[in-house]
């Protein structure tokens, strides 16, 4: 039976927005309440214990006001959190990793850079990934502190931000990757800047499309998909942080100029 409610998706600020984007091309009929927590972000500088607590509030929040399934668009709060959502709700919980899987499997020469925050590179979940999909090639981890801040602030293509990348991009030039995994969901929107350093014999990747046809199949497996004409799906916006401000960054990356975004603080 056809489940209207809508999906909750939250990540740490406006970086889920490119998840949102993979996931509205694939069920356009879906309702979709997205929380950005941008008064606490980054997460990534974090304490994993302060990340599980803003993850289990925002989640609380979101099945509070209706959503049938929980989308972690972090890798930050993924790595840190999923399990812990996943013990304390009984909604499904889709959560995020960095591309390591994929990345192994398209390396040519077997190096493969990560960009993501430390939190998310000294995880276990992470770890576990090396572990048990690139225990045969070279990955090289650069931690970024700085970069999803230059997201959140709409500078996508500034001076700052590109000199920020090229610092970060440098090692990877320098061990010859020929992929590089964005391990930060803010990185998308920051893809254009790093194929245009890296040049265009290097693969550059992220996991969004894949969270969404898993979110998608979670959806189906529990029969919670929506049968809504897609010209009636709606997105509702809310976020810890400055609605202003965060509002006008959303309409940028998210290129709908008729949104709203509505404080709320958790």
């Amino acid at each position: 039976m056809p489940n209207p409610n809508p999906i909750g998706i939250f990540d740490s600020g406006v970086g889920g927005i490119s998840v949102l984007k993979e996931i509205r091309l694939l069920m356009p009929g879906e309702d979709i309440l997205y929380y950005a927590d941008s008064a606490h972000c980054p997460y990534g500088t974090q304490p994993p214990e302060n990340i599980r607590q803003r993850t289990i509030k925002i989640s609380q929040f979101l099945i509070n006001i209706g959503a049938k399934i929980i989308v972690a668009a972090c890798n930050t709060a993924s790595i840190a959190g999923l399990d812990y959502l996943r013990q304390e709700f009984q909604s499904p919980i889709v959560g995020m990793e960095p591309a390591i899987k994929p990345a192994a499997k398209i390396t040519r020469n077997g190096k493969v850079g990560v960009l993501a925050t430390g939190v998310t590179i000294n995880g276990d979940r992470f770890n576990s990934l090396l572990t048990r999909f690139a225990c045969d090639i070279e990955v090289i981890n650069v931690p970024c502190p700085g970069l999803v801040e230059q997201v959140e602030m709409g500078l996508l293509d500034t001076l700052e931000t590109t000199a920020l990348l090229r610092k970060f991009l440098s090692p990877l030039i320098k061990n010859g990757v020929d992929t590089v995994v964005l391990g930060c969901t803010h990185y998308p929107f920051l893809r254009l800047l790093v194929e245009s350093i890296m040049g265009p014999e290097v693969n550059v990747i992220d996991t969004g499309c894949a969270v969404a046809k898993r979110l998608q199949q979670v959806l189906q497996e529990e029969d919670l998909l929506s049968d809504k004409a897609p010209v009636y799906a709606t997105e509702s916006f809310y976020t810890s942080g400055n609605a202003s401000q965060v509002s006008q960054v959303i309409k940028n990356l998210w290129d709908h100029p008729n949104i709203t975004v509505k404080y709320i603080e958790l």
